[in-house]
């Protein structure tokens, strides 16, 4: 199999995370920048990063990448690329852009030019004056960066935030991909207890579960990749076949979620209900003042109301104070969670151990750690995100 080189795209501040995930997949030849991951692999290793990474947001070919001031230089340098190694006669191609600090600012021009160019490539290698652009889809992306432009393939289709189970949305979600991301920095691992306080429509809490249970995220969906003729099926059965042989779908789990609202419970279940994690994960109307366990070393990871509109403030800085006095109460536990607040110290008594920043959609945020103790003979497990090595079984 070829060499490819892939991109994998996450929000801001979510890099490394992304980074480890490919480590664990296998894929060593990485380098980091903001916003994207590019690594070496094959088409084999197009097909699992797909399914298995749990923190990125889309996975993508670079067909080439070159320098342009001109849109001369632009046309030329796009049409010397072989796309015909990847769109065939009939390949349905749209064009999407994004420019930043380069001369070439405008996108609409770089995307026609772009477009323009591969049909002139296309044409010399098939013969043909004009494409029907009927059959499977090929998302082309120009993105130029201080006049870097590096062309790609979108080998997901769909964010690959979207798992498959959450058809429906309570009030500002937290996607799939950050919850993840929560959980792979908070040092949890799947024999200890984990409760989301906030848990919404349930996605910190059906997170855990699928990296609990070593489930790749991306189990119960389909990426617009498998549509491409020139990816050979078998590739995909294959990469389909090692997730289901690593999957634990009896592994017990101590999951639960919280929440005063009923309607975002009502949603949780259904989710949970369509992962086929309803046995497994537990909600629970509450109010996070009577949050109680009765387990030891466990981990609280939640995403509080943050309370930016206004005469919410207040409202945000009471929650903030509950969950302080119930983390202070479970003695032996760890909080992690993610806020707008900078200050979070003075709302939970003890200052953070570690702090990152991480973007919410559009909104800035700080994700806090406060560790606890560590379990008096802590049983060692290999990095519960790993391919390879699936999470233990609990005694």
């Amino acid at each position: 199999m070829s060499k490819l080189k892939l991109i994998a795209t996450s929000a801001f501040g979510v890099e490394s995370v992304v980074a480890r995930e490919l480590r664990q997949l296998g894929y060593d030849q990485l380098s980091t920048e903001n916003g994207r991951v590019t690594f070496t692999s094959d088409e084999l290793g197009l097909c699992r990063s797909n399914l298995w990474l749990r923190t990125a947001e889309r996975v993508l070919l670079q067909v080439g990448e070159f320098s342009a001031r001109t849109f001369e230089e632009l046309f030329q340098q796009t049409r010397a690329l072989p796309w015909e190694e990847w769109l065939p006669a009939n390949a349905l191609f749209p064009v999407e852009g994004k420019s930043i600090k380069s001369q070439l600012h405008s996108v609409p021009d770089c995307q026609a030019i772009v477009k323009k160019a591969i049909v002139e490539r296309l044409k010399r290698s098939y013969k043909l004056e004009w494409f029907p652009e009927d059959g499977p889809r090929y998302t082309v992306e120009v993105a130029l960066l201080k006049d870097t432009v590096t062309l790609t393939l979108d080998t997901s289709g769909a964010g690959l935030h979207k798992r498959g189970y959450r058809q429906l949305a309570g009030p500002a979600p937290l996607k799939e991909t950050l919850a993840s991301a929560m959980i792979l920095l908070s040092r949890w691992q799947p024999e200890q207890p984990l409760l989301d306080p906030f848990c919404g429509s349930g996605t910190i809490p059906l997170e855990a579960a699928l990296i609990a249970q070593n489930r790749a995220p991306g189990l119960k969906r389909n990426f617009v990749s498998e549509q491409w003729p020139n990816l050979p099926k078998q590739l995909w059965q294959e990469a389909w076949q090692e997730a289901l042989d690593l999957w634990q779908p009896s592994l017990p789990l101590r999951i639960f979620g919280s929440d005063i609202d009923p309607e975002v419970l009502r949603l949780a279940r259904v989710h949970a209900q369509e992962a086929g994690l309803a046995e497994q994960v537990h909600f629970q109307r509450l109010p996070v003042a009577q949050v109680r366990s009765r387990f030891d070393y466990g981990h609280l990871i939640t995403n509080p109301p943050y309370g930016e509109r206004v005469g919410e403030k207040s409202e945000a800085a009471l929650l903030y104070q509950e969950l302080g006095t119930v983390w202070r109460n479970l003695a032996t536990w760890s909080l992690h969670f993610l806020t707008t607040e900078r200050k979070p110290e003075q709302y939970i008594g003890k200052r953070w151990d570690k702090s990152r920043k991480l973007y919410n959609g559009r909104l800035e945020c700080h994700y806090f750690q406060f560790f606890g103790p560590r379990p008096p003979s802590p049983r060692r497990i290999q990095d519960s995100g790993k391919v390879s090595s699936p999470a233990s079984q609990l005694d």
